[in-house]
């Protein structure tokens, strides 16, 4: 299981991959779950650390404007991101769904076919009025995009393991697992989540508070990453 931690500059991102951390996700929490950062902070992360971690970054938590979707991912992978992310926020119909991420995996692989696209819904989607996430690993499958994933949408201290049964986390995994999809779990993940992840079996987990020492507008802590590394499967 691959670590990413989400970082909101250069000395934080050293810090992540010093502590083990396997992929860069450079985002601005100030923006939101998936906030977008600035086109210069995803240059200086790559610049930093590209020999040694590949690097993601979000391009925002959207409503539906493709358009709008597709500028942003081309603008992130030309930043220099290995892995593009995009948050389905408000999206209420599959159709919609399926139409952002055709647009957004068409404008990253015509300019790279190597880079991943990540598709992310909620967990708490019922909350935020936006789509199931067990109508994504299709999407995604459709669309052509490399990894689907889940975050929360409120970031109130709640994790998704709050929303989620084990169960119906299992099946999102094994959903996307059957279509050739690497999966990605996110969502206030805190310690004490691990276990049960390691159980579940997501090709990747994403955290930014739980290394921050539980306030994710602190600062990254390399020892923390380094804890939480350690413990994954």
């Amino acid at each position: 299981m691959k670590l990413l931690v989400s970082p909101i500059n250069r000395e934080e991102a050293k810090a992540a991959a010093n502590g083990g951390a396997d992929i860069i996700d450079v985002k601005n929490p100030k923006e939101g779950s998936l906030g977008a950062n600035f086109p210069w902070i995803i240059r200086s992360v790559k610049e930093a650390i590209s020999s040694i971690r590949p690097i993601s970054a979000t391009i925002g938590d959207l409503n539906y404007k493709p358009g709008t979707a597709s500028l942003a991912s081309l603008g992130a992978a030309v930043s220099g991101a290995d892995y593009i992310k995009l948050g389905l926020y408000d999206i209420q119909t599959r159709e919609q769904a399926l139409d952002m991420s055709e647009h957004v995996v068409r404008s990253v692989k015509d300019y790279d076919p190597t880079k991943k696209v990540v598709i992310s819904g909620y967990s708490d989607y019922k909350r935020i009025n936006s789509i199931p996430v067990s109508d994504l690993p299709s999407v995604c499958a459709e669309s052509g995009a490399d990894v689907v994933m889940m975050d929360t949408g409120i970031k109130d201290g709640r994790s998704t393991f709050e929303f989620m049964t084990n169960a119906e986390l299992s099946s999102f995994i094994n959903s996307a697992h059957d279509l050739g999809l690497e999966t990605a779990i996110a969502g206030t993940i805190k310690f004490e989540d691990i276990d049960a992840l390691n159980q579940l079996g997501p090709d990747i987990i994403g955290v930014r508070g739980c290394v921050c020492g539980g306030d994710r507008t602190s600062s990254i802590q390399q020892h923390l990453v380094e804890e939480l590394k350690s413990i994954l499967v």
